[in-house]
């Protein structure tokens, strides 16, 4: 009878998930077809050509920094983990993550704004007066994929659950509905449909935190003790049975200096360009840290999982750190509940993933295929409507690539989705970190003290994983967070010396 009743929960949960995504879907085309009306050149898609409030824009940014990461996979190795995983993602990286947001976003807005810039890469150029180099990070761009990876396998895990139906089939669909609106939208129907997004994440943050207040009716200690029964590793600062908590120096220094350099990222910084007046930036930064930061408290819900199923098994089947938020949602809630939290879930991944695709094609058409293409295309190229049907194109070969990643790490991930999209983003932001903070904060510099730390950041994060030096990197499975903490360190080191010892001059 139980298993009847089962069968019949999961049914009207698939149906009614079904349902929501059918009226999800006629809001974003409705968005879509809104916005692509007012999309005519480049720079309308990337920045957009609509004015918005600065709130709107807030919470459009809390839900592009706000990926499936921190409501999906992050949940599921903490609950994998335990406390030492909360204090590296619930509170080390998100308290470093803000300050770093505050701190970046009116200097690198004022100087995009005076110069026109659409996308990291040209902020880079433009800052330091060289297209080499803005053609250098258009490139390292190209590391972003991961992290949309990242999001299409964390979307394709929760709906097969509610679905019942496999994962490979929901990212086919996943790739095609959100590449394909995106192809027309851009900045002027992002925001609108981030802003549903947000506030859909918002509820989902407040039930998944309230969702484990029944674990807490002896306290904060009967919490702890519910955990430690289970196993009294969980309980403890520090786990070193996993491969991501075993010291300080790696939840909590390694995680600090990542969340610093993690704002580094274009879809995240390049929002503060949709501010049309610069008394504007600050409501966006009050109301986007505010809801960030609730977002970021949502791992906790991983803690719930684990009491919930102790194991990590349902059905005799083990549950592996990327499924087991979803599991707990579908398991745990009321159908109604649960279809809403899904569409939460949902919308944390698309909020990201939308952001990714607007800025990793804006890049790879604006910098890289309009600059290296000989003379003859690129004329054909400065006509707004060429440039808009190539970006297009860009978008399709971006889906497929995606698919491809995607469906490797469904089939034969490394643990978790999470490392292989760490290992990628890291590295970008390892590069862009000094070219950022001295393009704000060191008018008069010499050029080569950043190129120089440019690619130190970038070769020492990924000699460190490849070549497996220092002990973290002797296990089966590598934290990204050392390699990147390390070649954050080393290419502040390089940068500094040689701003010391150069000539300077001012830069544009």
């Amino acid at each position: 009878m139980k298993y009847i009743f089962l069968i019949y929960s999961q049914n009207i949960v698939a149906n009614g998930t079904i349902i929501l995504l059918c009226l999800y879907a006629l809001a974003v085309i409705y968005f879509v077809i809104k916005g692509s009306g007012k999309t005519r050149t480049m720079n309308d898609y990337a920045t957009g050509s609509v004015q918005f409030s600065p709130s709107f824009i807030g919470l459009s940014l809390a839900a592009s920094i706000t990926s499936a990461a921190t409501f999906i996979i992050n949940p599921g190795l903490i609950g994998t983990y335990g406390i030492s995983g909360f204090i590296s993602y619930g509170l080390a990286l998100p308290i470093a993550a803000i300050f770093s947001l505050v701190l970046l976003t009116k200097g690198f807005r004022k100087f995009g704004s005076k110069v026109s810039a659409q996308t990291m890469a040209q902020w880079m150029g433009n800052r330091y007066g060289s297209k080499n180099f803005a053609l250098y990070f258009a490139c390292l761009s190209l590391l972003l994929i991961t992290f949309i990876v990242l999001i299409c396998v964390g979307i394709s895990q929760v709906l097969s659950k509610a679905l019942n139906i496999e994962a490979i089939y929901v990212l086919s669909g996943v790739i095609v509905f959100v590449f394909g609106y995106m192809m027309f939208g851009g900045a002027n129907s992002m925001v609108y449909t981030n802003t549903i997004q947000a506030f859909a994440m918002l509820l989902v943050a407040i039930l998944l935190i309230g969702s484990g207040f029944e674990y807490l009716e002896d306290g904060v200690n009967g919490f702890m003790q519910k955990l430690r029964n289970i196993d009294p590793i969980l309980t403890k600062p520090l786990n070193p049975q996993s491969p991501l908590f075993r010291d300080y120096f790696e939840i909590i220094f390694c995680q600090m200096v990542v969340g610093i350099a993690v704002i580094c990222q274009p879809h995240i910084l390049t929002k503060s360009l949709l501010l049309k007046k610069e008394t504007d930036v600050n409501r966006y930064l009050i109301v986007g840290g505010i809801v960030q930061f609730l977002f970021f408290l949502v791992v906790v819900a991983g803690l719930y999982a684990r009491i919930e199923f102790p194991e990590l098994l349902i059905n005799g089947e083990k549950i592996a750190p990327d499924g087991l938020i979803s599991t707990y949602v579908v398991t745990k809630f009321p159908f109604y509940m649960s279809i809403i939290i899904i569409f939460g879930l949902i919308s944390a991944g698309m909020s990201t993933l939308e952001g990714l695709i607007q800025s990793l094609s804006s890049t790879i058409t604006s910098d890289i295929i309009m600059k290296v293409s000989p003379t003859s295309i690129q004329e054909k190229l400065a006509v707004p409507q060429n440039a808009i049907m190539i970006n297009k194109i860009v978008i399709i070969i971006l889906a497929i690539v995606s698919f491809i990643f995607s469906y490797q790490q469904l089939i034969n991930p490394n643990m978790s989705v999470a490392i292989f999209a760490q290992n990628g983003v890291y590295a970008y932001f390892s590069s862009a970190f000094i070219p950022v903070l001295f393009g704000m904060f060191l008018p008069r510099t010499n050029v080569k003290a950043v190129y120089a730390a440019a690619a130190t950041g970038l070769l020492v994060h990924f000699g460190i994983y490849y070549g497996e030096l220092t002990p973290y990197m002797q296990a089966t499975v590598k934290n990204p967070a050392i390699g990147s903490a390390i070649a954050i360190l080393s290419s502040t080191g390089i940068g500094l010396i040689l701003y010391k010892v150069l000539p300077k001059k001012q830069l544009i």
